[in-house]
């Protein structure tokens, strides 16, 4: 736990002193403490207070937030469904976002409509992915449920395409393309205000039922044995993991990786046990996020997308992942 929190912090306060703007650790405490007491550790210039409040400390937070989310809804996701392969896309959550903020910018829409559209779409896009698989009960309900959750995210990504060949190419098809690719160069603290209440909203119940998510490892007739309403966790589970991916996608587009990959090193370094695996899970995400969007903004002249740069660390990352275990069970 000790690690995740240095490894989450160091992160935070690297994403604060590294940018176009470069400024030491010193100076950024100093902008804090000057801010905060009213005195002055060192000289410093008016454009470092600009820096750190208006640009980079909105920046840090929603990168902290984002990366908690969605490995909080990843690492339950998982856990859920008895499948280290899933991730908070499977049941079209992050398509069905993507539709609502295509189809927020195709009409002309401002950026709170378009994250409102965005929130919506991600929300009704799993209630379709439910009502599909509680329709068919001769099959295993996991399965199903995953199934209706390609299927629908499939169709939601057809309906992405199509908007992008009726957009304006010369206005309307960049923010549609950028929006996609993720990025945190718009968040704003108004933003983050809205979307906070949503992702504790959603972090409760996962916190308070965090016991009984081990239960969902057995098959449903053991864990229906041993007094779990196995249904009616799976549903509360899957709304509160769907607020939460939701929320993070509605603000910052489509960001990739982050749930599928950071819940298997928590996995690592605690064990399965979900009590022990959410708040590492969080803190590994939370860490993981700032350092891509630092990279994102940093590395070359032009800022990256957010989503280009976790799908470009994740991938080798879970690569790695899977030899490493693939070894250990082989040893």
């Amino acid at each position: 736990m000790t690690a995740a929190w240095l490894f989450c912090i160091g992160c935070a306060l690297l994403g604060l002193c590294v940018g176009k703007y470069p400024l030491s650790l010193e100076q950024v405490v100093a902008v804090f403490w000057q801010s905060l007491t009213g005195h002055s550790l060192m000289p410093l210039a008016d454009a470092a207070h600009i820096v750190v409040w208006e640009v980079r400390v909105p920046r840090v937070l929603a990168a902290l937030m984002v990366g908690a989310a969605l490995a909080a809804a990843g690492g339950t996701y998982q856990g859920m469904f008895r499948n280290p392969l899933v991730s908070p896309d499977i049941l079209g959550v992050s398509a069905g976002a993507g539709l609502g903020a295509v189809l927020g910018i195709f009409i002309g829409g401002s950026l709170l409509l378009v994250q409102g559209l965005a929130f919506v779409g991600g929300v009704l896009a799993v209630a379709l992915v439910w009502l599909a698989a509680s329709v068919v009960r001769r099959h295993d309900p996991v399965l199903v449920l995953v199934l209706a959750g390609i299927a629908v995210g499939t169709l939601l990504g057809a309906g992405i395409a199509l908007l992008k060949v009726l957009a304006d190419p010369y206005t309307q098809l960049s923010a549609i393309t950028f929006w996609l690719l993720g990025g945190l160069n718009a968040v704003t603290l108004t933003d983050l205000k809205s979307a906070a209440p949503v992702m504790l909203l959603g972090l409760v119940p996962m916190a308070l039922l965090r016991w009984r998510v081990n239960l969902l490892s057995l098959s449903d007739d053991e864990a229906l044995a041993l007094g779990v309403h196995v249904q009616r966790l799976r549903l509360i589970l899957v709304v509160a993991a769907t607020l939460m991916t939701a929320a993070a996608v509605s603000i910052t587009g489509i960001i990739g990786w982050v749930g599928l990959v950071v819940p298997h090193a928590a996995r690592l370094l605690v064990g399965p046990e979900f009590g022990r695996l959410l708040p590492i899970a969080m803190l590994l995400g939370a860490g993981f996020v700032v350092l891509a969007d630092t990279l994102a903004r940093s590395t070359v002249g032009m800022e990256l997308p957010l989503g280009v740069v976790t799908a470009l660390v994740g991938a080798p990352v879970f690569l790695w992942l899977l030899a490493r275990k693939g070894r250990s069970s082989h040893d």
